[in-house]
Formats: C-alpha cells, structure tokens, sequence
C-alpha cells in the first residue's frame, strides 16, 4: 500500500470488524500446519534409515537440503508477496507441500527422499515464515508485536500435534501410509487457510491496528524505510543475519536429532516424541510473551532475553541423560525458540521500516536457513563419526553464546520514516 492509497474515514463513525484479526487466525493454523509437518521429520529419521539402510547424516542431508532450498525460496516468496500479497503464494505453496508428502510416501531411493523433500516440500514450505509474518506486520503497527507471537504461535501448536501424531501414525500404520495422512491433511487445510489472507488493511478499506489511533501518515512514514539493497548494505543486517545463523544451526540440530538422541539412551520413540511437544508447547508462551514484551520494553532488551534462554538450553543438554532432564532443557528451550521466532520480523520492521520489509525479511531468514541446514547435516555426520552428539551440542551452546554477544552489539541504525 503506497502513501497515496486512499483510507477509509476517521470520523466517529464506529469501525466494523477489523479484518485483520482474520488474517492473525488463518495465518495462525497455517503455522500449525506447516511447521508441525517440518519438525515431524526427527519422528521418520529412524523408520527410514531401518528399511533402506542410509546413515543419519545421508538422511538428515535431505533435510539440510529442504533448509537451504527454503533459504533461497524465501527470498523470492518475501518479494512476491510484497507485490501479489500472500493469499495467492500461499495457495499454491500449500498445494504443493501436500503433494511433497503424498509423493513422500511412495519413496524406493534417496534421490527421490532429497527431491522430494529438500526441492518439492520446500517449496510448500516457502509460504510461511517470511510471507505470513511480513504480511501481519503491514496489518499492525502499535500491535505487532503482540500480533506476530500471536501468528507464529500456531508453529508450537503444530509442533504439540504433529510429531506424537506422526508417531502414533507411524507405529499403527507405518511411515509410508503415514506420510499418505499427512500429506493429505496439509494440502486441504492450507489451501483453505490460504483463501483468508489479504495484503494489507487498505485492501479492505481499513487502517492498521483496526482504529484512527494509527493514522494515514504513520503507514506512510515506515513505508519510507530501507529499501532492499540499502538494507542489506548495514552492518546491522549482517549482524542480525549471524544471529538467526547461530540461531537456526542450534535449533534444527535439536528438532532433528533429539528423538533418536533419546531413544539412544533408552526413551521409547513415542515418550521422545512427547520431548518436541513440549518445546512446542512452551514456545507458544514464548512467542506470546516477548512478542507481547517487545512491545512494552522494545525488540532489543527481548532478543537478549531469548539469547540467555536459549544459551542456558543448550548448556544444560549437553549433561541431560535423564527423561526429566530432556523435559527441563525442553521448556527451557520452548520459551527460547518460540520468542525469538516472534522477535524477527518486528525487529526487521524497526531496524529497516517496511518499503520492502518481505524481502529483507526473506534474505535475514536465508542465513537463519542455512545455519539451520548445517545445524541438521553436521550434527548427523558427527554422530556418525564418534557415535555421539555431544561435539554437536557443544557447537549449539558456543553458537547461542555468539548470537548473545552479537545481540549486545547490535545498534538500532534510524532512517527517516522508519519507526
């Protein structure tokens, strides 16, 4: 929406319902959906390598694989919605996320295991992370906030159903007929979510946050921020960019490998599951919570309470042998995660405004992917070299003390025009 669109009356006429909570919902169980599949991947690991045979790390490849794809993919996802909006590219991203997981269960070779999930279901995914929250921080602004943790928390309620789903499904049915389920699922309920979304408020004749609290200049002012290649030329972006690196390495290597790691010291596959539900659980209040803080206290003083957290996580994994153990560092790092996944695209938004907040958006979450990608590969690999994670977990807490430090360092650059 450009600062000559014209708004609708800021008379005392009372505002009809703000649409833009409809688009909080739909992008919330589009999360659900989306993300509770992605870390559903830690619950096939082991069913696929018992019947073809492939090591942790050829198999884990494949999703090393979807990250980096998606790293890419964001980055064309993020502009496209900032130019079609996000109702189209999420139809068609959900379409072909359900058809990544039916072809999933049809599977005889690991090319067909990396094309189909590291190229087809990446690209499914590529509708979400970027695009949904970019999309709700053009509907609030006094709110966002609040607005994106409430958005990105459907990615803890997906992960509380999916994974202990996929495992009840798996021991019932098997993996194959599982992914079938799955697939089936995914591609109704997104294609529907998807058809719920628009733009921005202008679109319905509305302002942000749903009032005249926010008036027409103030769109106008953020909208005259960074554009794309200004953004990516500070050294704030950088910095922030290393942040979601250290981040997603950390994070990815835990959804992936903390099942089979529990399951290696004893805990059954369906009690393991119930590990990542808990940090989808407690990542609901994490989003909600500094997403809701960052408001009150501002984005900064937010990440580095997420750094703290997800430092103290990872530390304590790397003594857990015990069930209660793995539930501790499990909500610890529920709260961790969810907060700073709720902080990204706020703090994309103050650092370099919203002109094109998709697409700098879409290259910050690139190098989050890609750590993410490295995080699942090498955490694979090193077990299989000295059958063991810990080197991997250490790697995990060095890195979320990187990201802390960086987060200390990190100096909000202001634009005119941006708030």
């Amino acid at each position: 929406m450009d600062s000559h669109t014209v708004m609708p009356s800021t008379g005392s006429k009372k505002p009809r319902f703000f649409y833009g909570y409809i688009v909080v919902l739909a992008a919330f169980f589009i999360f659900a959906v989306l993300n509770g599949t992605m870390y559903s991947f830690g619950v096939f690991l082991k069913p696929l390598i018992a019947e073809f045979g492939w090591t942790r790390a050829e198999t884990s490849g494949a999703y090393s694989m979807f990250l980096v794809v998606l790293g890419f993919l964001y980055m064309l996802t993020g502009r496209l919605t900032d130019r079609f909006g996000p109702r189209i590219v999420m139809t068609v991203c959900g379409f072909l996320l359900g058809l990544g997981f039916l072809l999933m269960s049809q599977i005889s070779a690991i090319w067909q295991l990396y094309f189909f999930y590291g190229v087809i279901i990446a690209m499914g995914h590529s509708g979400g992370l970027v695009p949904l929250p970019s999309t709700i921080a053009k509907w609030f602004v006094r709110r966002r906030g609040i607005m994106t943790g409430i958005t990105v928390s459907g990615i803890g309620l997906g992960t509380i159903v999916v994974p202990p789903l996929a495992s009840r499904l798996i021991s019932d049915y098997g993996w194959r007929t599982s992914y079938l389920i799955i697939g089936t699922i995914a591609l109704v309920l997104l294609m529907i979510a998807a058809q719920f979304l628009r733009r921005d408020p202008g679109q319905m004749g509305q302002l942000p946050d749903g009032g005249n609290e926010v008036k027409q200049n103030s769109a106008a002012l953020e909208a005259r921020g960074f554009s794309f290649q200004e953004a990516i030329r500070t050294k704030q972006f950088w910095m922030f960019g290393i942040m979601t690196f250290c981040f997603g390495f950390g994070l990815i290597a835990v959804m992936v490998h903390i099942v089979p790691h529990a399951t290696d010291l004893g805990i059954s596959p369906i009690t393991a599951a119930n590990i990542l539900a808990i940090i989808g659980g407690l990542s609901i209040v994490g989003r909600i919570g500094l997403g809701s803080a960052s408001d009150r206290i501002g984005n900064k003083k937010s990440l580095i309470i997420g750094f703290i957290l997800l430092s103290i996580a990872f530390s304590w994994l790397l003594v857990a042998n015990e069930l209660w153990m793995f539930y501790l560092f499990a909500i610890i790092l529920g709260l961790a995660y969810g907060g700073l996944i709720a902080l990204r695209s706020p703090v994309v938004a103050e650092l370099f405004g919203m002109k094109e907040h998709g697409a700098t958006l879409g290259a910050a979450s690139f190098m989050d992917c890609i750590g993410c990608a490295l995080g699942a590969f090498v955490t694979g690999w090193v077990f299989d070299v000295t059958s063991s994670y810990y080197l991997a977990f250490l790697t995990c807490t060095g890195l979320s003390v990187i990201g802390l430090i960086l987060v200390l360092l990190l100096k909000f650059t202001r634009k005119e025009g941006v708030t």
